[in-house]
């Protein structure tokens, strides 16, 4: 078991990564016996484990960041756990408190809506302790398994949940309306509670109240003491125990107003049967609700797990059969047939077909696949039929990342819940405590009968208030928001991205892959100084063949459209940003721009006019010199997406600039940009200058947002406020980027940025919501309107305030389902 920090002293271990010998021993134990408090430290090279003593877990932080500081890394892994129990956000608070306390959690993130835990923990540490924490503080957990048994069970686990809750619901209903109805009629029709009295008499209509409010309050309502009595002898009250409070005080009032009378002061012997009931019963309605509101916030989950097969028809000896999921391997031959889902991702080695992909990437048309195409699991086939060798399973398929990616967005914090936390942790003591101010003031100040009114307004106070709006505000937002996101084909890695990416004034853009194909063709090829053309481009396609530029590949594709023999290359050498060089053929060959040409010592004047002439097309001309001599002038034109015009219309419909970035020469850029409508042009940006664009954009703190594709696209899209991937483009890029586009349409940005508006938008409205109605409705569950109005709330309208309190929020987070994609 992992210590707790209480002041004591604890001893704990950490792993460390990157000792080679006795000398790095010394080194780690010399830096971290320097830190205060910190003793009894020993290091060990066989298990490369630090063991060291402590009293307060910052020191095990401090450890941590010395031991990295000096060159060694202490190695983390993250765990998620489903969580039973919780009902409001003093539940997440307290789960969240017990788990940061441990010895070697980094942090813990609770989520009410998903009802799990999200924690990054060193390596060492047991999930046993986590799991034991959680149980310490009255609530059940158990690990999260990754493999689609889990789910399917987590979800048969919350489906039993809701069928219970419904359950007994349904039981208090019916148990409760006839003491409701018999002691609301008097109020609506005069005469009937007289009439009843003298047909059954005051103490048996008593008794029978007695009998069905005690198997509410006891059977359908034990699901609140379970709860909410472990936590008040914890001294750590949540929602339940204010539930059980109240029900309970009406309850035990109403049985000695009924068995003992005599006891009470005259004239306040009442009963409140109809309080007990009715209070127990609304919120088990608000409870059912509440459980099939949150079922619906995480259908974006369930149905991207649905989208998975349940079995492929792989080649096994010389013969397809269908075989379960989890036992292809990569490496193997799979056969897609028309209408099958593809299993696993891949590459396509024989047939075609076209494959629907919608529920991946958004994009509606399906996707024409050929030998060497790649195929993502998930995705259904059309009308043909195809083979392929699968390349990545299970958790590594790009399936698994998208649904890792959705609830790890889904389970995270956005800043703006630091408030919400700060209120939380001392919400239900403080309103224990206005009860019992409530009830002291109404038996001193109030009229008789004192007792009787100083009970229904504490039950009041208790009853109305609602810790799970504040604790629901938030994360169910988040939920549908990203889900709804993922939907179109964006996918947020995290809730910061979610709340900052509403923010943006700038949209700056990588122009290759983003804004165009990535697909360069040659356009233009000017020869001069007597070259000759075949043997020319022979030899440019030789030296580009070692390059992976788009603009490379586009020379090399040229060559063999025309069938031109392209020679090997002895020797190679890449300037990024300005060009190559090559030996080919005996020839020393030069391909790159102007600033390479003027660098070699080249004089291009007499060739501006033909440059300008091919940047105002749109075009990139490129300069070839073979042995010291200008051979030619080379144009290639990216062509630009079909969707690419109405992505910048819709950024622009939203408020916003956008700024292309570009390694072009400034006519082809502004071209470009004249075509399209961009704002700003930033050209001959050199790789690495693409991060100094970015800064020279966010001067003044301007909020600037980068859209690329490319591995040189991953520092800027660091440096930027927010960073938008292609989902297209390589894995470095997304790796590096907070939010990932998965088809190429730039209308994807601009959906990205008017969802985050929509959900931070949606989560105002909730928090709102939830401080708003405890703020005002519980001064007036105190009584406060009384000696001006003649007003009381009544426990039982209370009860149906809070069961709807609750409701309101989730129902206002799904909301979010009909956002609308930008078209």
């Amino acid at each position: 078991m992992r210590p707790e920090f209480n002041g004591q002293i604890n001893t704990t271990k950490l792993p460390i990564e990157g000792m080679t010998c006795a000398s790095c021993v010394k080194r780690v134990e010399t830096a971290i016996s320097k830190i205060e408090g910190v003793r009894a430290v020993s290091v060990n090279l066989a298990t490369e484990m630090a063991t060291f003593e402590v009293t307060d877990k910052g020191q095990v932080d401090e450890v941590a960041r010395t031991i990295e500081k000096i060159g060694y890394a202490v190695p983390t892994f993250d765990v998620q756990l489903d969580i039973e129990g919780m009902t409001c956000a003093s539940c997440v608070k307290r789960v969240e408190d017990a788990l940061s306390k441990l010895s070697g959690v980094v942090s813990a993130n609770v989520n009410l809506a998903t009802e799990s835990a999200n924690i990054i923990a060193f390596h060492g540490v047991e999930i046993a302790s986590l799991i034991g924490a959680v149980k310490k503080v009255g609530y059940t957990a158990k690990r999260r398994a990754s493999d689609t048994s889990s789910d399917d069970e987590r979800r048969a686990s919350k489906e039993a949940h809701y069928v219970s809750l419904k359950r007994n619901f349904i039981t208090a209903a019916i148990l409760t309306a006839p003491v409701f109805f018999l002691e609301m009629a008097s109020h609506f029709i005069p005469g009937v509670r007289e009439s009843l009295l003298n047909l059954v008499g005051k103490q048996n209509l008593y008794l029978f109240y007695f009998v069905l409010a005690t198997i509410v309050q006891f059977g359908p309502g034990m699901v609140f003491y379970k709860k909410g009595i472990p936590a008040l002898l914890r001294l750590a009250p949540e929602m339940n125990s204010l539930v059980v409070l109240g029900s309970t005080a009406a309850w035990a009032y109403s049985v000695v107003s009924t068995f003992a009378a005599q006891i009470l002061p005259a004239g306040t012997a009442n009963v409140y049967f109809e309080a007990s009931t009715v209070i127990v019963t609304l919120i088990l309605l608000g409870r059912v609700l509440e459980a099939r509101a949150k079922g619906r916030t995480s259908e974006a989950i369930t149905k991207l797990m649905n989208l998975q097969a349940k079995s492929a028809r792989v080649l096994r000896n010389e013969i397809f059969v269908d075989i379960p999921l989890d036992e292809v391997l990569s490496g193997d031959i799979v056969q897609v047939r028309p209408g099958d889902k593809v299993p696993v991702d891949g590459e396509v080695t024989k047939g075609s077909s076209f494959v629907d992909e919608s529920m991946i990437s958004g994009e509606p048309i399906p996707v024409e696949k050929t030998a060497g195409s790649d195929v993502i699991g998930g995705t259904i086939n059309k009308t043909g039929s195809f083979e392929f060798q699968a390349t990545k399973i299970g958790a590594d398929s790009a399936l698994a990342q998208i649904i890792k990616m959705v609830e790890n967005a889904q389970g995270s914090k956005l800043p703006i819940q630091a408030l919400v936390d700060k209120v939380t942790a001392i919400f239900v003591p403080i309103v224990m405590l206005i009860a019992l101010i409530t009830v002291v003031v109404w038996m001193v100040f109030g009229p008789d009968p004192a007792l009787s009114f100083a009970l229904v307004n504490g039950v009041a106070v208790l009853i109305i208030a609602c810790p799970c709006a504040m604790g629901l505000a938030t994360p169910t937002s988040i939920m549908v928001g990203t889900g709804r996101a993922a939907e179109m084909g964006v996918l947020f890695r995290n809730g910061e991205a979610l709340q900052d990416l509403k923010n943006t004034e700038i949209v700056a853009v990588d122009k290759t892959g983003t804004l165009t194909l990535g697909r360069p063709v040659l356009t233009d090829f000017k020869l001069f100084n007597g070259f000759e053309e075949n043997n020319t481009l022979s030899l440019i396609a030789a030296a580009e063949s070692n390059s992976e530029h788009p603009i490379a590949e586009a020379i090399v594709q040229a060559a063999k459209e025309r069938n031109i023999l392209v020679p090997t290359t002895d020797t190679f050498n890449s300037q990024t940003g300005y060009g190559i060089e090559a030996e080919a053929d005996g020839h020393t060959v030069q391909v790159g721009a102007d600033r390479y040409m003027i660098s070699l010592g080249h004089d291009l004047s007499a060739y501006k006019e033909i440059t300008m002439a091919l940047g105002n097309e749109a075009k990139t001309p490129l300069y070839a010199a073979i042995d010291g001599k200008l051979a030619a002038i080379i144009a290639v034109a990216d062509p630009i997406k079909e969707t690419t015009a109405a992505g910048i219309a819709a950024l622009h419909k939203l408020g916003l600039k956008v700024a292309m970035i570009t390694g072009d020469n400034q006519q082809t850029a502004n071209a470009i940009a004249k075509k399209l409508n961009i704002d700003t042009v930033i050209a001959e940006v050199l790789p690495a200058g693409k991060v100094d664009a970015i800064k020279q954009l966010q001067a003044g703190n301007t909020h600037v947002s980068f859209v690329g594709d490319g591995i040189n696209d991953a520092p800027a899209l660091a440096q930027s406020n927010v960073g938008l991937a292609i989902g297209t483009g390589t894995d470095i890029a997304i790796e590096s980027a907070d939010v990932v586009l998965m088809s190429g349409d730039m209308r994807g940005v601009a959906n990205a940025i008017a969802l985050s508006k929509a959900t931070i938008t949606n989560i105002h409205q909730n928090l709102f919501w939830a401080f708003a109605y405890n703020v005002s409705l519980i001064p007036v569950a105190t009584g406060i309107l009384y000696p001006i109005t003649g007003t009381l709330l009544s426990p039982m309208l209370a009860a149906g305030a809070m069961a709807v309190s609750s409701v309101f929020v989730l129902t206002n987070a799904l909301r979010l389902k009909r956002f609308r994609a930008t078209h």
